[in-house]
């Protein structure tokens, strides 16, 4: 009689996995020195008149511009001005040639050498402009303002007008029994003498015109419009 023998099977269990653990993420940044960890200050918006560590000195310059004379030219040149926060001091605007139909705008303006090269040369891109100059540059230009200035006053205020009206060879181009009223010219800071002092003794009201400016010399201006034909 065979024996028979069965083999006794064991089901084998499925290896558990093992899963490693990720190390946690070591801070970089808590290491680093406290200075390193600031955040700096963002810089403020971009100026005209903001130099990073610089110290230009500001200049006022008098320009002279030869446009076309047609509707919307000055607002242009006023808006370039504006637009990117250049500064005026003086504007005074007339037609010059009424052939070619051109009239000419003198701007005084202030800022550094830079802005003064940056203003030059976005006012040569306007189209309807001809010619740029800038007579502080080419030399001492010969500069006149117009001023009238009126003074109420009464006895000894008004003979002490009077006087230094005649002082400053100040023209009466209107008066009364109460007031007069004074014309001036020269320059800028003649007229601004002039008010400083009339100023206690009555004055109401003052008009100025702006200053109009000539470069020295046999010659005419140089510039955009020499070029043409």
């Amino acid at each position: 009689m065979k024996r028979t023998t069965t083999k006794k099977t064991t089901a084998r269990r499925p290896a558990r996995r093992t899963t490693k653990k990720a190390a946690p993420a070591v801070s970089h940044v808590a290491d680093k020195a406290p200075d390193q960890t600031r955040t700096e200050p963002l810089p403020s918006p971009a100026s005209a008149y903001f130099f990073e560590e610089r110290h230009d000195r500001f200049e006022r310059h008098t320009l002279s511009i030869t446009v076309d004379n047609e509707p919307g030219v000055l607002a242009r040149v006023i808006g370039l001005f504006s637009g990117r926060g250049y500064n005026i001091d003086s504007l005074t605007v007339s037609e010059t040639e009424h052939a070619r139909h051109q009239s000419r705008i003198t701007i005084v303006t202030t800022g550094t050498p830079m802005v003064i090269t940056q203003i030059k040369n976005q006012l040569e891109r306007l189209v309807p402009v001809h010619s740029v100059n800038d007579l502080t540059a080419d030399g001492n230009p010969l500069e006149r303002e117009l001023a009238l200035i009126k003074i109420a006053g009464k006895g000894e205020k008004r003979v002490e007008a009077l006087r230094i009206a005649d002082a400053f060879r100040a023209e009466v181009v209107g008066a009364s029994t109460e007031h007069f009223i004074f014309q001036l010219t020269g320059r800028t800071d003649k007229i601004e003498q002039f008010i400083s002092i009339m100023a206690p003794l009555g004055m109401v009201e003052v008009c100025r015109t702006g200053i109009a400016a000539l470069s020295r010399g046999p010659h005419a201006m140089t510039g955009l419009a020499s070029r043409m034909p």
